[in-house]
């Protein structure tokens, strides 16, 4: 397995996408945390009903997304190379069709969490009630309406096995009084505000969960990446 110290080297592999940089840098040290340290799914369980499931609602700039399945084995190294070539499976959308391992297709930002609360419920319903559902989304995309459908949603029932990551990158145009965290809170989710850079204080915010409640973890970076824990 490929460790933290080499995903730099593995993100300049991919080339191609560089006008969406900015949105793959910011959203890096927690795809690692996730992957490294919280979800319970590795290659040999992605069909595993069991698993976790992780939804890139962030999906416009998903080259840290790649090179972090790839550092986990997801896929090969070497499909980092061919990023959007006419017969590479890693588009600059994922595609769940053609990448082992991603749940979702996304890149129209607004959907990842509507199709987060659906999968929280879907899950209950089979009474798969230890599979948890993370959602990665940017802050500039909860200025889309349907987003305020299902944190209010989520919150009235009680989608414990929920957790909503939001990359504050200060990208939205509108914004909350309080901050993205209370928007979340009104409707009853927990929350937690980090340094998005720091993984071990991602990961405790990661875990942190209420019974009968939704959880969001704001995580405030800079959008430029430099050298990071």
């Amino acid at each position: 397995m490929t460790t933290w110290a080499e995903v730099p080297d593995l993100l300049r592999r991919i080339t191609g996408d560089e006008k969406h940089s900015p949105s793959a840098y910011s959203t890096v040290d927690v795809l690692w945390v996730l992957y490294d340290r919280v979800l319970r799914v590795s290659p040999s369980t992605v069909d595993d009903p069991g698993r976790d499931r992780f939804l890139l609602s962030k999906g416009h700039g998903p080259a840290a997304y790649y090179a972090v399945l790839a550092a986990k084995g997801f896929i090969p190294l070497e499909w980092l190379d061919d990023v959007g070539g006419a017969h590479s499976r890693l588009g600059h959308h994922p595609d769940r069709v053609l990448v082992p391992g991603v749940e979702i297709s996304s890149g129209s930002l607004g959907h990842g969490l509507g199709l987060a609360v659906g999968t929280a419920l879907g899950l209950r319903a089979q009474g798969l009630l230890r599979s948890r559902v993370y959602v990665l989304l940017g802050d500039a995309e909860l200025d889309e309406g349907a987003n305020h459908e299902a944190i209010a949603y989520a919150g009235a029932t009680g989608l414990d096995t929920l957790t909503a990551v939001v990359v504050d990158n200060q990208s939205a145009t509108h914004g909350w009084p309080g901050g993205i965290a209370s928007r979340f809170s009104v409707n009853g989710w927990t929350s937690s505000t980090v340094d998005g850079r720091d993984h071990d204080a991602i990961e405790k915010a990661l875990g942190e969960r209420v019974p009968g409640r939704p959880h969001v973890v704001v995580a405030v970076v800079e959008a430029k990446w430099g050298q990071h824990a």
